[in-house]
């Protein structure tokens, strides 16, 4: 299976991507450049923002709950308006927001992180019904947060530790119960776990940061297929398209070097694979 290029902008650091179900329109952000991007056919909006911008839920069919460095927020998309739902690390100027998903109970998984990159200077977070509540602290990258079809089951990963971890949950409210195990291991690898999505069937696509690929694997944590793209820095898929079954892959060119950038000119692009699969819908964050 091979990928086309479904947008040619070269993001800094492309995150974040997401379909929305309601408005069959895909979003997406650069992190660096603190911008949100919306495609709708050949159709390209841009909105600019004062601080970085990450990840993204959808609310209804017109706002998204947005993460940026010290809220979440509500995104009113016709007006551009934002207003703050809830502060995320408000008080801590030295880290930002980074991956981030809705669960199948409404509530949206955040992961925060240095600036710097600074070790375990993060965490993660989960927003449900008003309330935000540390999960994980002591997190460097935060990545890979997406969820079984059943809800009873999420996944997350701090990638520089190479493992993608899975974590029961109750499936009446999506909160954590029990300690999170190894779903899927990659110590020693040239590459780290970096976004996540899973599909209908429960297999989780999981994008691999310095490795050139999206791999999938079954829900007992076994590869099934590698997808390769023509750049490295890999950092986040999406199903999305009128039937689910197109993989969108955002990707970066933030830490390449010049030497680097000119042998992978498509870095930072962001890319479509039709056909891969059948997504699952993304869930819809409960205020």
């Amino acid at each position: 299976m091979t990928a086309r290029v479904f947008d040619a902008t070269c993001n800094e650091l492309g995150e974040g991507p997401l379909w929305h179900p309601g408005r069959q329109e895909f979003f997406w952000f650069d992190i660096e450049k603190y911008i949100l991007f919306r495609r709708a056919g050949d159709e390209l909006q841009q909105w600019q923002f004062d601080e970085p911008v990450s990840a993204a839920g959808w609310i209804d069919d017109a706002s998204l709950l947005i993460a940026s460095a010290s809220a979440l927020s509500r995104f009113d998309i016709a007006s551009g308006q934002m207003d703050k739902v809830v502060p995320l690390e408000a008080d801590n100027p030295a880290t930002r927001s980074n991956d981030g998903r809705a669960d199948a109970q409404g509530g949206f998984w955040i992961g925060t992180m240095g600036l710097g990159h600074e070790t375990a200077a993060g965490a993660i977070y989960r927003y449900y019904r008003g309330e935000v509540r540390q999960l994980y602290s002591n997190i460097t990258v935060p990545n890979a947060m997406c969820f079984s079809p059943q809800g009873d089951v999420a996944y997350f990963a701090d990638s520089v530790r190479q493992q993608i971890m899975r974590q029961r949950l109750n499936p009446a409210d999506g909160w954590p119960e029990g300690e999170p195990e190894v779903f899927v291991d990659l110590t020693g690898e040239k590459f780290g776990p970096d976004g996540a999505v899973v599909d209908a069937g429960g297999n989780l696509w999981n994008a691999r940061w310095g490795g050139y690929a999206v791999a999938c694997y079954s829900a007992t944590g076994e590869l099934i297929q590698t997808l390769t793209l023509p750049t490295s820095l890999i950092t986040c898929p999406a199903f999305g398209g009128v039937d689910l079954s197109s993989l969108y892959v955002t990707s970066a060119l933030v830490d390449l070097s010049e030497e680097k950038r000119q042998q992978q000119p498509a870095a930072g692009q962001t890319f479509v694979f039709e056909g891969a699969g059948t997504g699952q819908a993304e869930h819809q964050v409960i205020l």
